[in-house]
């Protein structure tokens, strides 16, 4: 956890990239795409929102995506099976698992605490929906549904016991997820049946979910239904990897670096 913090605070320039300049570059087109959408609709509402409304979702939506996403550290999960450097990590007293989930949430949490001033002050600033009173429950789902995050990225680096190059299944699967989430479009704007088969997923608890109970877009039964589905979510991928990583140790030969 501390090793995730000081290796990412070292980097200056890049620490400002990923949490700052990024997701700042990406409101902006955001807010761009639905101001403009609102203007050639000529509508006042959509959806029974109305312009401040999505505006308000896509900034908090951004940084919220960006702290729900994973590819840097699946990244190297990955890379480590492939190379064969994981040697160094099986003989360690702590799992693959535990040692990638610890920096991960190191990662994030220093992330957080820099990147979430911005949506915070334009919110404030420009008078955007915003319930600051609900934002404690929102950031502890989306915290917990980094669990279920680092799981499904352990289902992903296990496939590289029998697979390789699978790098481009992470960016499948962020793209996926970019969907269902509700980064790209609110879930509620998505036509029945497809709207009740993404709320069933844990994946809008990314987004969607906390997002929408800040902005007051849905009630606090929605976000117990997020904290139940992320929970069936964990336990599923966690079986799901834990299979994979023992088949994968089989086969391993451990012949790499």
């Amino acid at each position: 956890f501390r090793l995730a913090i000081i290796s990412n605070l070292e980097y200056r320039l890049n620490y400002f990239t990923d949490a700052i300049l990024q997701p700042s570059v990406t409101t902006l087109i955001e807010l761009t795409l639905w101001t403009s959408v609102f203007a050639t609709s000529g509508k006042t509402e959509i959806n029974g929102f109305n312009l401040s409304a999505y505006l308000s979702y896509a900034m908090w939506g951004t940084f919220l995506a960006r702290i729900t996403s994973n590819w840097m550290y699946e990244f190297k999960m990955v890379d480590e099976i492939e190379s064969g450097s994981i040697n160094g990590l099986l003989v360690r007293p702590m799992s693959f698992f535990e040692y990638y989930l610890s920096q991960f949430m190191g990662y994030k949490m220093i992330t957080t605490i820099c990147s979430m001033m911005i949506p915070f002050l334009a919110v404030w600033i420009f008078k955007m929906p915003t319930e600051f009173s609900r934002l404690p429950i929102a950031f502890l789902l989306v915290f917990y549904y980094l669990f279920l995050v680092h799981a499904i990225s352990f289902i992903v680096s296990s496939v590289a016991f029998t697979l390789t190059r699978i790098h481009s299944l992470t960016v499948a699967k962020n793209l996926a997820f970019w969907i269902l989430s509700g980064e790209l479009v609110p879930v509620d704007l998505v036509p029945e049946p497809y709207r009740h088969w993404i709320l069933s997923l844990p994946f809008c608890n990314a987004v969607y979910i906390p997002v929408g109970y800040i902005t007051g877009r849905i009630p606090i039964e929605m976000v117990w239904h997020g904290f139940a589905t992320t929970t069936y979510g964990i336990l599923i991928a966690g079986a799901i990897g834990y299979a994979l990583w023992k088949n994968g140790l089989k086969k391993y030969v451990g012949t790499g670096a």
